[in-house]
């Protein structure tokens, strides 16, 4: 609601009734900020035209700027009513127009539609980006499962098509940027990427006596096996009813010519230089690459160092030089990257490169960069706040960690049955595993959601995950449970610093004893006075402690020294007591203790007096002690601690060096203590005599 005049927002808002949380600004300046700051958060804007600083049309024009004015309905509410003045507001995208003076009616009948106009349309979009990203999905799995049947059949890793997958794009979006000489675009090069996958689908038709053959081939086996490259592209072609699909049509330009070479020396039709598509040749030296640094039935691996040299040499054939540039500048990356796990595509959200699932261009391209935006953003945010996302399917059973995730963990980006992996238990722990398995598994679709504390190790050291996780169901009944979503965030660091400040908040610097507000806290909470605890099984004691002298330690000794008596002095108060008795300071050199105690507390307050006298580098320690019990049903902190203090005052008055109780003080000696409104911890210490 935006306004400079008080009255019209408090006018609005009574019109509009409670349903809604109206956030208030007073010109076009805060407009914006709020606008930055709630995004689609906010669900309707009234906007007036005449105000300071910024006037409605300039809002409206950032609105535009910025693309809000798409999302985020607007109403402007004006006395204005000149015909320009309200064509130019539709002009910038407003969806109603309301003139003062207001009608309630009208004012309340305009919000309800605008709003329920807005929340269809952005149901509508949410509804066909849901289908784009299941269709998306959908089919890149149904791609994997393909591919990763002709590679189980050949004896190979399915980590090969994600390598080759992984490594084609990789190259690709540097070629891109390398050069203009290639045209392609984003969408171009997730569309190759996903179609690499089918590079070797001809080996299908191979018999499997020369596809696993252990040795070298014989030159009539070798033909044989160079027929998979035109097999697989026949394959393709005749698939009648969608071989003009443009991923069809990419796929068996891959399984065609993936093995021809830049020189002419390849194979089946012996292609030179870009005759081959650019989609080939990049496929052809991932898959060169990935074989030579693979387990093979008739190879060991090359390391990664051997096989960039054997490919630059050409021991492999020959390659587009600009590829091998590309191969040398995206080398480390490679390195950390391939045969680790990859980066998913097969089944990541941010594969989706979609550029026509709807008949309203307009609509899908903005669906797409609004899903674009939040994907940058999320991952953003993510690497910034120790997030590693995931994405689980149970069948086949993968998890997908993101880019920045394995590298935060020392993980393949995918893994492959998690819960035999001992590299992602040796992170996770068996234990842990098992029972987010179970949290999972124990959800309903109605209520998915978990949130789990977990110790892990990573790189050798125990560090505090929080995860949180949203189970995936079927629409079957009873529904299935398909996998999971989620994240897990680095608490560790902020953990230790949480501790670390809280320590600081509750206890004395210097004695690192508790300080007085987190005593009282305490304290209150095991008096019960506040919850209405049982008050009649529990009897406790407070010491209210003075180190008598003190001010002598200071001005003979110094401040350091005073600083040493202090701790000395507070480090002997909590030996004399049990752990879960409560060690406060409360004054410059006063300290307080409070704990359960016996029916007869005497002996257990002239043992603790007695362990607080001594000496510390030959200056004498006398100690002055005020007490106070719950025995008369008091329950009251302040109350205890007043009678503990007229105690200790008391005894301060009669000579220092004991304690007094202070039901031991008569109704005459409590009345005279205190005619001058002085305490022990207000006033005593700055008395001469006292000194």
């Amino acid at each position: 609601m935006v306004d400079d005049s008080m009255l019209n927002r408090a006018l609005l808002a009574d019109m509009i009734g409670d349903s809604f949380r109206i956030i208030e600004a007073e010109d076009g300046k805060q407009a914006v900020a709020q606008l930055q700051k709630e995004g689609t958060g906010i669900s309707l804007v009234l906007l007036d035209y005449v105000m300071p600083h910024m006037n409605g049309f300039d809002v409206l024009d950032l609105m535009n700027k910025n693309g809000w004015i798409k999302d985020i309905p607007v109403i402007m509410v004006s006395a204005e009513s000149d015909a320009a003045y309200v064509e130019r507001a539709y002009e910038l995208g407003v969806t109603d127009f309301i003139n003062r003076p207001y009608d309630v009616n009208i004012v309340r009948r305009r919000v309800m539609n605008t709003l329920m106009l807005y929340q269809k349309q952005r149901t509508l979009m949410g509804m066909v980006a849901d289908q784009v990203y299941e269709r998306e999905k959908s089919n890149n799995l149904m791609v994997y499962i393909l591919s990763h049947i002709v590679e189980f059949r050949n004896g190979e890793s399915g980590m090969h098509v994600l390598n080759v997958q992984a490594m084609t794009e990789m190259i690709l979006t540097h070629l891109v940027r390398l050069t203009d000489q290639y045209e392609l675009t984003p969408e171009d090069i997730s569309l190759i990427s996903m179609a690499s996958s089918l590079h070797d689908i001809g080996k299908i038709a191979i018999p499997e006596e020369i596809l696993n053959k252990p040795g070298r081939f014989t030159d009539e086996e070798f033909e044989v096996m160079k027929t998979h490259s035109a097999v697989g592209a026949d394959m393709l072609d005749d698939l009648e009813l969608y071989k003009d699909e443009k991923l069809v049509r990419v796929a068996r330009d891959i399984c065609r010519w993936h093995h021809e070479r830049y020189d002419g020396r390849g194979y089946p039709d012996g292609l030179s230089g870009d005759e081959i598509p650019i989609s080939a040749q990049v496929v052809a030296l991932a898959d060169v690459y990935d074989a030579l640094t693979s387990q093979r039935v008739c190879k060991p691996p090359f390391s990664h160092e051997e096989a960039l040299r054997m490919i630059r040499d050409g021991e492999c054939g020959s390659f587009n030089p600009l590829i091998l540039q590309c191969l040398t500048e995206v080398a480390e990356e490679l390195k950390s990257r391939l045969n680790r796990g990859v980066t998913g595509r097969e089944i990541n959200v941010d594969t989706l490169h979609v550029t026509d699932f709807a008949a309203d261009a307009e609509a899908s391209s903005r669906t797409l960069e609004l899903l674009d935006y939040e994907r940058m953003k999320y991952h953003f945010f993510a690497s910034m706040s120790n997030e590693v996302q995931f994405e689980y399917t149970a069948e086949p059973s993968i998890i997908v960690l993101s880019d920045w995730g394995d590298r935060k963990l020392g993980l393949p980006e995918i893994i492959m049955d998690p819960y035999s992996d001992e590299a992602f238990l040796s992170v996770f722990g068996q234990a842990n595993i098992d029972k987010l398995n179970k949290m999972l598994r124990a959800t309903t679709p109605e209520s998915p959601t978990v949130n789990m504390e977990m110790e892990v190790n990573v790189d050798g050291e125990s560090r505090w995950l929080h995860l949180i996780a949203q189970a995936l169901w079927s629409d079957e009944n009873p529904p299935a449970y398909l996998g999971s979503i989620g994240k897990f965030i680095d608490i560790d660091d902020q953990q230790a610093q949480l501790r670390d400040l809280q320590f600081k908040a509750y206890h004395d610097p210097l004695t690192e004893v508790v300080n007085g507000a987190f005593a009282r806290k305490v304290i209150t909470e095991r008096l019960g006075e506040d919850h209405g605890a049982e008050r009649s099984d529990d009897r406790f004691v407070m010491l209210v402690c003075d180190l008598d002298l003190f001010k002598q330690a200071n001005d003979n000794y110094g401040h350091q020294f005073g600083d040493k008596v202090l701790q000395h002095f507070a480090h002997l108060l909590q030996e004399s007591v049990r752990t879960t008795d409560v060690v406060a300071r409360v004054g410059g050199d006063e300290f307080l203790v409070c704990m359960e105690c016996p029916p007869d507390p005497r002996p257990l307050v002239a043992r603790i007096h007695g362990s607080l006298e001594g000496e510390v580098d030959g200056f004498p320690l006398s100690v002055s002690m005020g007490v106070a019990t719950t025995d008369d049903g008091v329950r009251d902190y302040d109350e205890l601690f007043r009678q503990a203090d007229m105690a200790l005052y008391h005894m301060k008055r009669s000579g220092r060096g004991g304690y007094v109780f202070y039901d031991d003080l008569s109704e005459e000696e409590r009345g005279s203590l205190f005619e001058g409104g002085h305490t022990a911890l207000s006033g005593i210490d700055s008395d001469d005599d006292d000194q």
